[in-house]
């Protein structure tokens, strides 16, 4: 945030006292009244107000987060700056926000677009784009569609998540920005780096002048950072009170980089015609390391009980690099009335995972007596000292895994665009087509290393022999960790073929291909102070699913078609009640494919046990009503309140199909299934000022909050072993929260900017039990997150900035059936960053 001006006094800053200079620069802004030429703002107010505008005009509901003059998003990544928009919520892995959620739905029901192009998964089950692998620096602007228009891919229930990129013509002339981070993680006390800058200009060709523009960025990023974590499963007996099975002590230490580049072009060769070129490269790479210890009750057991238990050590080693590819070509050409513009886009995720340690365990060599836990939420493990020496232990499996997966998408548009007049009223008929050809692959290869102790002494396999250091664990007593190389070093010298896990290996490899031909009609009208947008859009899917099943021992190929159409009518109606005020109308209609995970048509059958995935599955579809009113206040100002409705039919849930149809002589059958019909209904509200008219220094401060109350209800049948009856029952939509929100305060000067921010999400059904099993239901806790940020230039061209990632320490738990029965509870501790940044516009 950075005025130009002809004087200003300010107080001197200085990196060591850094809370100190924050104070005191608002305490002189005070004093000291700073006389300014306004010739260019940029920071939050600017930044809230560009989006504001995006929003204003929209034919949709959409929110918008818009970068601010330096090309810098509010936030670490674009997940965690969607989650600060009304309606909108993440999905964190590691204590970092990844999937977005919107309006209660969960990530596999919304879409993401890169410039206008379907982003595809890296994930091998999910549609989900995880948007912590696009580096903050590469993004220009987000929006989160709630209402699509018929011109719109109609594959997001939620919303769609729209990423802009950097053009040239974002800036006047020569832009760039250079910058470097470090970060401190205050669980495993590592520092990390970050590096990243972005450039642009434009330039003249042929007869124009500054027609032709060139943008680039590039992104660098080195975390390392870890979690501690505590958890049962959901291993509770509730049938003679509450008693615990087993639980489990795990230690993450992770390392991660990412890497996102971006090279852009703009050609506009005259008044009528616009042309360009969108391009972006992201890499994700994790290298995970899990050391595990557990016990296994022999029998339930309350807090404070001791008895007998069997003991374990795990290792995980794996490391996982995720890549996007997103290629955008597209222009548009006026002929007089007429506007055609096309697009032409190829997308490409993957995900690749070397061979690796998917879990190695050590099995202790007796029971040890005298264990038990206490607390339910944050299990404390009481055991003697024999559990903690590696010398009564053995190694007694190894499973290691390889991995690749890849996720392609081309697509094809093209729109025409007419204006006219219609009894007198300015009017457009638009209608145009798409063609989408996307093909997922899966391969994984699976080695099960048992029976050790045919190829080696006991002394070998103990895990005296592959010790590695201490666990830094902040949750209580843990032991040493385990060496994934001495491990790796011991099975080196056995043939790899002999131990191939032809089962694994063949049952979870597929390719899904998905064909979309769509097409659409839509007409906009504006009749003195309304607007209005009807139209009908036409979506045909044709999905083939290959891969392999296993029934008693003998494989076999499937291969099943799916094919479905749609047709989807769609009403957008705006008022403009004055000219600062509009409310917004409409009925949509979407339609959501089921994951691929869903989809995969492996199966095992092993005598009475089943389990598979459902190429069968019908799509999701819903239809929406949204109402609201929104108000705008001068300068980043807004107060809004929207209604929304969801009539969803085929909802998808996991379910035993044992005891039924073709399955009714299973002990078990685990598949997935369509439900018949829910429904999610809410209020957002939202509020934005930037109170300019307080006399100084109050007049530097910004204001902002958003909340969204929702309901679902669905429900889910299943058959009940003990009663010998289909059973049906209600529940929440999985994922949903009933309440999310935001608070934002901040303030900023001609050189200082700060922000404080909360972000609130309620509890929501994480995972569904059995039909009858409502008690082993697992349910996420609410959260709140509180982050801190600082800006200040030392220069006009050179900023100094300051981050505090989750001050309150906040955790994340999963519950079984009633909060005080742990499923999962996992800590993080904050993160704080010290960044300089070199930027000229």
């Amino acid at each position: 945030m950075y005025t130009r001006s002809t004087a200003a006094r300010l107080a001197g800053f200085t990196v060591s006292a850094l809370a100190l200079a924050v104070f005191s620069g608002v305490v002189q802004a005070a004093e000291q009244p700073i006389v300014t030429e306004h010739v260019e703002v940029i920071g939050q107010a600017a930044s809230i107000d560009q989006a504001l505008k995006e929003q204003r005009s929209s034919d949709s509901v959409k929110s918008v987060v818009h970068a601010d003059g330096v090309a810098q998003l509010p936030d670490e990544n674009a997940a965690e700056a969607l989650q600060r928009l009304p309606g909108v919520s993440v999905e964190r892995d590691q204590g970092e926000g990844r999937f977005v959620s919107v309006r209660g739905l969960g990530p596999d029901l919304n879409s993401v677009t890169i410039n206008g192009t379907l982003v595809p998964a890296p994930e091998s089950d999910r549609r989900a784009v995880a948007l912590d692998v696009l580096p903050a620096e590469l993004v220009q602007s987000l929006s989160v569609v709630k209402t699509l228009t018929p011109d719109m891919d109609a594959n997001s229930l939620g919303g769609t998540i729209e990423v802009e990129s950097l053009s040239a013509f974002d800036h006047d002339g020569l832009f760039y920005s250079f910058g470097g981070e470090a970060g401190y993680d205050e669980n495993t006390n590592q520092t990390s780096p970050k590096f990243s800058g972005a450039i642009s200009n434009r330039f003249s060709l042929g007869d124009g002048v500054d027609n032709f523009g060139v943008a680039a960025a590039l992104s660098w990023q080195k975390r390392d950072f870890g979690s501690d974590n505590v958890e049962t499963g959901g291993a509770w007996d509730f049938e003679d009170g509450a008693r615990l099975e087993e639980m489990e002590l795990r230690d993450y230490d992770i390392r991660r980089e990412r890497t996102g580049a971006g090279l852009n072009f703009d050609y506009r060769p005259d008044d009528l015609s616009s042309f360009y070129l969108r391009t972006l490269y992201s890499r994700f790479k994790d290298t995970e390391m899990r050391n595990a210890a557990g016990v296994e009750f022999a029998d339930p057991q309350a807090p404070g009980e001791l008895g007998e238990a069997e003991g374990y050590r795990e290792l995980k080693s794996r490391e996982e690099t995720q890549e996007i590819q997103s290629y955008v070509f597209g222009g548009e050409r006026m002929f007089g009335l007429w506007t055609l513009s096309g697009q032409v886009g190829y997308s490409k995720s993957s995900e690749d995972s070397p061979l690796g340690i998917a879990g190695a365990s050590f099995e202790g060599n007796d029971d040890f007596a005298g264990a038990g836990f206490r607390d339910g939420k944050k299990p404390r493990l009481n055991i003697g000292d024999d559990f903690y020496n590696p010398a009564n232990f053995t190694l007694d499996q190894v499973d290691r895994e390889k991995g690749y997966t890849k996720d392609t998408e081309k697509n094809l548009r093209l729109d025409l665009a007419r204006d006219y007049e219609l009894a007198g009223y300015p009017a457009q008929a638009k209608f145009g087509g798409k063609l989408s050809r996307r093909d997922k692959r899966n391969d994984l290869e699976v080695w099960t290393y048992e029976d050790l102790d045919d190829f080696f002494s006991d002394e070998q396999l103990s895990l005296d022999q592959f010790q590695k250091g201490n666990v830094h664990y902040n949750l209580g007593r843990f032991a040493t960790g385990i060496s994934a190389k001495a491990i790796e070093r011991l099975l080196g010298g056995l043939d790899r073929a002999d131990f191939y896990n032809e089962e694994e290996s063949r049952v979870n490899d597929f390719t899904i291909s998905e064909d979309i031909d769509a097409g659409y009609f839509m007409q906009t009208l504006d009749v003195d102070d309304w607007r209005f947008i009807a139209g009908l859009r036409y979506e045909g899917t044709k999905m083939e699913a290959k891969g392999t099943g296993l029934r008693d021992d003998a494989f076999e190929a499937i291969e099943r078609k799916n094919d479905y159409h749609h047709w989807l009518p769609g009403l957008h109606a705006r008022y403009q009640l004055d000219k600062d005020t509009q409310i917004r109308a409409a009925l949509t209609h979407s339609v959501v494919r089921p994951t691929f995970g869903q989809l995969a048509p492996g199966f095992i059958i092993d005598g009475d046990e089943a389990s598979f995935g459902n190429p069968d599955l019908d799509p999701l579809e819903s239809r929406n009503f949204d109402l609201g009113i929104e108000h705008y206040m001068g300068r980043a100002g807004v107060v809004s309140a929207f209604l929304f409705y969801k009539d969803i039919d085929n909802f998808i849930y996991n379910t035993d199909l044992a005891g039924t149809g073709a399955w009714v002589d299973f002990d078990e059958a685990e598949t997935f299934a369509n439900g018949d019909n829910a429904k999610l209904y809410g209020i957002e509200l939202a509020y934005s000022q930037k109170f300019d008219w307080l006399p100084a220094p109050w007049n530097g401060l910004l204001l902002g909050a958003n909340a969204t109350f929702s309901r679902s209800d669905a429900s889910i049948k299943g058959f009940d072993a003990d009663s010998g009856r289909t059973l049906k029952r209600d529940i929440d939509l999985p994922n949903q929260s009933d309440t999310v929100g935001n608070l934002m305060l901040g303030w900023e000067n001609d050189r200082l900017s700060l922000r404080l921010s909360a972000n609130y999400k309620s509890d929501y059904l994480a995972e569904v039990a059995a039909v009858g099993d409502r008690l082993h239901d697992l349910h996420a806790d609410s959260q709140t997150f509180v982050d801190f940020s600082a800006r200040y230039f030392l220069t006009r061209n050179l900023q100094l900035s300051f981050e505090a990632q989750n001050l309150t320490d906040e955790s994340f738990y999963v519950y079984t059936g009633r909060r005080g029965y742990n499923a999962q509870y996992e800590e993080y501790g904050p993160t704080y960053k010290l960044g300089l940044t070199l930027t000229h516009f």
